[in-house]
């Protein structure tokens, strides 16, 4: 696993401009990874080591929006803020309107939404993609996707795949391989179903093809309207609670990063190629005491 970098970030306001607060949801629950915003990695609580890099970014205020007591505890002891959110959100992003009204932000303020199970998110992005929506003050929210050629993730629906209109706004998010290269794909002379197993490794170099990144600015405004928007039946199909946004004519905006994310912590394997990366940076040992930008 390669260390993160400022190479990830994508151009937007200097980051002076923008002020932002950054929130993380935390759930104790975790199927594949028990207590996973308290997994140990190199002496701190994975949860804390996301809250450091957050706050590295230029975050006005960084703030762990948690589930259980265990994880205010946790973050408290290391002088991280946290608040203790309702245990029955049905998605995180309820979490965080709920942080929003628990805060009192103001309706206008920027927030950014970390994941608390990526300790290796570089602090550039998220400075990023709260600059992204400072620069479109007709989106609601902003996120982010890089380029992807390889034809196997492209049509893999655990990969989530975004169109983007000539502003670089979303004009659709989906698990399906989107855009549909008709004609190249058609020379292949393969049945649709066998596509993954018999096109060759590069997609077309024409494809406009873009994997998301499940990183998101929003504006409180909206965050506060969330919870009680219908959720139309595009987003229960796909499972992409961002399609609730563009059904109800919330517009996002797409930043594109130049190289791919770290990858998060899913599972014991993930959490151990964490360990091991942060373990080749003896810098990281003193973490706990000073962040630093884009440190691994």
């Amino acid at each position: 696993m390669s260390a993160p970098s400022a190479a990830h970030s994508a151009a937007a306001s200097p980051a002076s401009a923008v002020e932002f607060t950054a929130l993380i949801p935390a759930r104790l629950g975790s199927s594949r990874l028990p207590d996973k915003p308290l997994a140990d990695i190199g002496g701190l609580p994975m949860v804390v080591r996301v809250a450091r890099r957050a706050a590295a970014s230029g975050a006005r205020r960084v703030v762990v929006c948690a589930d259980s007591a265990r994880i205010l505890d946790a973050c408290r002891q290391h002088g991280v803020e946290a608040i203790l959110t309702d245990d029955r959100h049905p998605t995180g992003t309820d979490r965080l309107a709920q942080a929003c009204r628990l805060l009192g932000l103001d309706a206008q303020a920027l927030v950014v939404n970390v994941q608390g199970d990526e300790p290796l998110i570089p602090p550039s992005v998220i400075r990023a993609v709260a600059a992204a929506l400072a620069d479109d003050p007709h989106s609601d929210i902003a996120t982010a996707a890089h380029a992807l050629s390889d034809a196997r993730e492209f049509f893999d629906p655990n990969v989530v795949k975004v169109v983007r209109d000539a502003r670089g706004r979303a004009l659709l998010f989906s698990r399906a391989p989107i855009p549909w290269a008709r004609d190249a794909f058609a020379a292949e002379g393969a049945p649709r179903q066998t596509l993954p197993q018999t096109l060759p490794a590069p997609l077309p170099a024409q494809l406009p093809a873009l994997r998301h990144v499940g990183l998101y600015a929003y504006r409180v405004a909206y965050l506060l309207r969330f919870p009680d928007l219908p959720r139309p039946a595009i987003e229960e199909l796909e499972s992409l609670e961002q399609l609730r946004a563009l059904y109800h004519g919330n517009a996002i905006t797409v930043m594109e990063l130049s190289a791919p994310l770290p990858p998060g912590v899913d599972t014991p394997a993930d959490l151990e190629r964490v360990r091991q990366a942060l373990a080749h940076h003896p810098s990281e040992r003193h973490a706990a005491r000073a962040p630093a930008e884009d440190r691994p």
